[in-house]
């Protein structure tokens, strides 16, 4: 009797391991013949009751029957090794990662990007691959990059482009799709197969983005990057275009008044790692288009967390069209960055960083505070001194905003305030020191502070924001209020001269204020909301506005709004970045349209009109020596 469950435990331990391997091997079928193993068990059980005798027959017969099955039970065994195997080499060697990239709101549902990427490590191409995805039977299409697709009720199946059909050994793709979706849609269901690979489930869940190499080749050979037909030549950096504050002004080293007309372009701060748009656009020309079109300040929104893994020597993929942008594969996402500071230096443009959330996120603004539970107070400054020194060379940055809208009602935790404290949710305090441990490591930035949302109405009463009755405070837009300046101004001691505030200000489409309630004027919104909680800073010349962001649909109930505010702007001379140039917007759309290179023609000469020309039209550049894209010229060139 021992004989014999010896033989059949052997028989199967051997069983549950061929099928285990069976099972890992393939990783997408179920595996069906593993609960016939229990009737063997069973089997066992029924024959404990049997004679001695009985049992060394039995044995003396299962001995005979294996050595004549033996051979063939070998042979199979090996195949199925051998099968397995191979399943799981390639498996191994084909690591197929689709992500959640960013999203926003648009009509009644959400625009959800995915971003995939497939990495060739067998010695075989791979051809006619597949990636198949569970989607609501609803979704619509809105735009894609190096993929073709078919959707078949609720299965989505994404099948390469002509540039991505054939990813030779050590080669990689990546493509992406926009997709309008009613529920969220989950990239980590995916699965990658092609005629020669086994199925291969979503690897984005085992591999971090904290690629240290991030090697986006897909030609197979080394990590040089190819040349741009539309790259411009790079001039040295130099140090003679930084800025200065007088009284509510700014101007350059000799005192000539300057404009900073701008625009924002987001995608550091969504986990794109790069600027959005590339998913169809080609980085250089993108570039050359927004100086060529008079803008001279990109204001650049990054994250926190992106600034200190650079510093930390880690680099997160940056998520680009390969073959639009070929010249970028090669390049780790900082070295993306050093690039378009170097073609921005190139047009003659300049840049505003704008420390726009702390963790990396497409919605991490909604956020109130500089700092959340990943990201510290310290993380925070050592990100803004991280910057400020390693560019402390170079004067294309010639700013820095140093926090994107913080905000927070009364009743909320956290939430911004603004007294004359030392409390860690005291902005006023922190912009203090956020911005001296800027100036320390590079004196010659412009310092940009917004404001809060919600201040005291008393502040005799509730200056210390301890009420938590909305009806004890004044509201505004995120980082609008600055009303707290009139009673305790940011002091940057003797660095006062590089201070500016920066108001954010919108129309009644992407909230109705309660100033808009029952129609309103330039006179009327002047009175109700601007004049208080910021104008009167530039009015009163204690120090320049820089209206940070502003912008939205041309069409009413916006379109009244945006020409009051281009009024306001034209008339003072207000510096300002239009927000933005983004076609993804959800909110305000963007200067461009859907293929982030045709612009919005109506949008751009309604914008045009506060961007800075002389006399002839040319547009006016922040830089001395370069001119300012194809058609502006350099601060040198212009005399009023």
């Amino acid at each position: 009797m021992n004989n014999f469950r010896k033989v059949l435990s052997m028989l199967l331990s051997l069983s549950i391991i061929a099928q285990t391997l069976i099972f890992t091997g393939c990783g997408t079928e179920e595996n069906t013949s593993l609960p016939e193993v229990s009737n063997v068990e069973e089997e066992i059980e029924e024959t404990e009751g049997d004679d001695e005798e009985e049992e060394e027959e039995e044995t003396e017969e299962k001995e005979t029957e294996e050595e004549t099955e033996k051979p063939d039970e070998d042979a199979n065994d090996k195949k199925d090794e051998t099968k397995n195997d191979s399943q799981d080499k390639n498996s191994k060697d084909i690591v197929f990662k689709l992500t959640n990239g960013n999203s926003w709101p648009e009509g009644g549902v959400t625009i959800y990007q995915l971003d995939g990427t497939v990495t060739n490590k067998q010695s075989d191409t791979i051809s006619n691959w597949k990636v198949t995805l569970s989607v609501n039977k609803d979704i619509e299409i809105k735009n894609s990059w190096g993929l073709t697709y078919d959707l078949d009720g609720t299965t989505l199946t994404i099948k390469p482009d002509n540039n991505t059909g054939n990813i030779i050994s050590g080669g990689s793709i990546n493509f992406g799709i926009q997709i309008a979706s009613p529920e969220v849609i989950d990239a980590g269901s995916a699965v990658f197969s092609s005629e020669s690979v086994p199925a291969v489930k979503n690897d984005s869940n085992n591999n971090s983005n904290n690629n240290n190499n991030n090697n986006n080749n897909n030609s197979g050979n080394n990590n040089t990057p190819t040349s741009s037909p539309n790259a411009k030549e790079v001039p040295a950096p130099s140090t003679d275009d930084w800025l200065f504050v007088e009284k509510n002004k700014i101007v350059d080293s000799e005192g000539k008044e300057v404009w900073i007309t701008g625009c924002n372009w987001f995608g550091y701060n969504t986990g794109t790692n790069i600027f959005d748009g590339l998913w169809n656009a080609d980085l250089n020309t993108s570039i050359n288009s927004i100086a060529d079109h008079g803008f001279n300040l990109i204001r650049i929104p990054i994250s926190t967390e992106l600034v200190n893994q650079w510093e930390d020597g880690e680099y997160p993929e940056a998520n680009f069209n390969q073959a639009t942008n070929s010249y970028l594969v090669g390049m780790n996402s900082l070295e993306i960055f050093n690039y378009v500071i170097d073609q921005c230096r190139a047009n003659g443009l300049k840049i505003m960083i704008d420390f726009h959330c702390a963790s990396t996120n497409a919605s991490g603004h909604n956020y109130p505070m500089w700092y959340d539970e990943k990201i510290s107070e310290k993380d925070f400054i050592r990100a803004l001194e991280w910057i400020a020194s390693t560019y402390k060379n170079d004067d294309t940055i010639i700013a820095i905003d140093l926090e994107n809208e913080p905000h927070g009602k009364p009743n909320e935790s956290p939430r911004a305030k603004w007294d004359d404290s030392k409390d860690a949710d005291n902005w006023k305090y922190i912009a203090e020191k956020a911005g001296l441990a800027v100036l320390k490591k590079n004196p010659n930035l412009l310092i940009m502070v917004e404001g809060i949302e919600c201040y005291p109405i008393d502040t005799k009463a509730n200056g210390s924001f301890k009420s938590q009755d909305k009806a004890d405070y004044y509201f505004n837009w995120w980082g609008g209020n600055l009303r707290g300046v009139a009673d305790n101004p940011v002091d940057l001691g003797k660095y006062n001269n590089k201070l500016v505030y920066s108001p954010h200000d919108y129309g009644p489409t992407v909230y109705e204020q309660p100033w808009f309630e029952g129609g309103y004027t330039f006179d009327s919104l002047m009175d109700d909301c601007w004049y208080d909680n910021w104008f009167y800073i530039y009015d009163k010349k204690k120090a320049p506005l820089l209206i940070g962001e502003w912008g939205g649909f041309m069409k009413e109930p916006n379109l009244t709004w945006m020409t009051y505010c281009r009024q306001l702007i034209m008339e003072n001379k207000l510096h300002h970045t239009f927000w933005c140039f983004n076609a993804n917007s959800g909110d305000t759309g963007g200067l461009v349209l859907d293929d982030f290179t045709t612009w919005d023609k109506e949008k751009y000469e309604f914008v045009k009109e506060v961007l800075w020309q002389d006399k002839k039209g040319n547009f006016i550049g922040l830089d001395h020596e370069i001119p300012l894209g194809e058609n502006g010229i350099t601060l040198s060139e212009y005399s009023e």
